[in-house]
């Protein structure tokens, strides 16, 4: 297993500005926003008079939260990781995209066969899911949200993939892998992204620390004769990327391989610091 921190460098379509005192400033396309991140525990390098022509500010508020606005648009649309996003800063402090990902979007494109069934698990918008079908794949796009699975259509659709084998399901993902197993459906591929806590479409629970193990199960007994990859991803605090690599070890004992897992992180622009975002495990053949 190799431990690496996969980073995401700035871009026309988005960048980090500045980060600090648990806030960071960021540019989606030509539109500046200013969003809360506990992570970032250090000094600002930029003046407060800089920070303050973000368009949009949030402010946490209970388990939601406000954006004190200014000339924000409602939604826009960037260019990112060679596919359109449609940006919407929603109550809950996302805006649609995960720009730490650009990283796990290349891989998957390098590791994928013309044809191969991909499944993504837990897919909100869809950034993964765009970059399977641009390498020729047939995907199974699953969240739990009806909101963010046609905001990852449209995703598809902006970015010239709207005509591709995607197929976008709600659902709950334990209950859509205990159908697959017994439909007795394989996969060549599989991305997920766990979250720490939430609800399917007919209120199902899902609890990081009770449902995970059981999530990996189904994963493995859902996995084709030849494999491609099994990618994880993970925001839930508190956890190691260790957790995850140890979950794919048996890949490699089945199937050979490799095991890569570590941190996501964003490089700050004009300045030597990165921001850690989230951590990952991948295994490919």
């Amino acid at each position: 297993m190799n431990r690496v921190t996969l980073t995401a460098k700035p871009t026309e379509g988005y960048s980090l500005l500045d980060s600090g005192q648990e806030e960071k400033l960021e540019r989606f396309g030509d539109v500046l926003l200013a969003r809360p991140d506990p992570q970032a525990l250090w000094p600002k390098h930029l003046e407060e008079g800089e920070w303050t022509k973000a368009q949009g500010r949030y402010e946490r508020k209970n388990k939601e939260g406000v954006w004190h606005a200014q000339n924000l648009p409602e939604e826009w649309q960037i260019q990112y990781g060679g596919f359109t996003f449609l940006i919407k800063p929603t109550s809950f402090k996302h805006t649609g995209l995960f720009p730490e990902q650009i990283s796990n979007w290349e891989w998957i494109q390098e590791n994928i066969t013309l044809g191969a069934k991909v499944l993504n698990l837990f897919g909100y918008t869809g950034g993964a899911s765009l970059a399977a079908a641009a390498a020729g794949a047939e995907v199974t796009h699953v969240d739990a949200s009806k909101t963010a699975v046609s905001w990852a259509s449209e995703n598809a659709k902006l970015s010239g993939l709207g005509e591709k084998p995607i197929r976008w399901i709600v659902e709950d993902a334990i209950s859509y892998l205990e159908r697959e197993v017994k439909r007795g459906n394989k996969y060549d591929a599989v991305i997920m992204d766990p979250p720490a806590f939430g609800h399917g479409p007919k209120d199902e629970l899902w609890k990081f620390e009770e449902h995970f193990l059981t999530l990996m199960r189904l994963v493995e007994e859902l996995l084709s004769d030849k494999p491609l990859f099994v990618l994880i991803n993970g925001y839930a605090a508190g956890y190691s990327p260790l957790a995850f690599a140890y979950n794919l070890e048996s890949l490699t004992k089945k199937y050979g391989g490799n095991v890569e897992y570590g941190d996501l992180a964003i490089a700050e622009e004009g300045s030597e610091r990165v921001l850690p975002c989230g951590i990952f495990a991948r295994w490919s053949v």
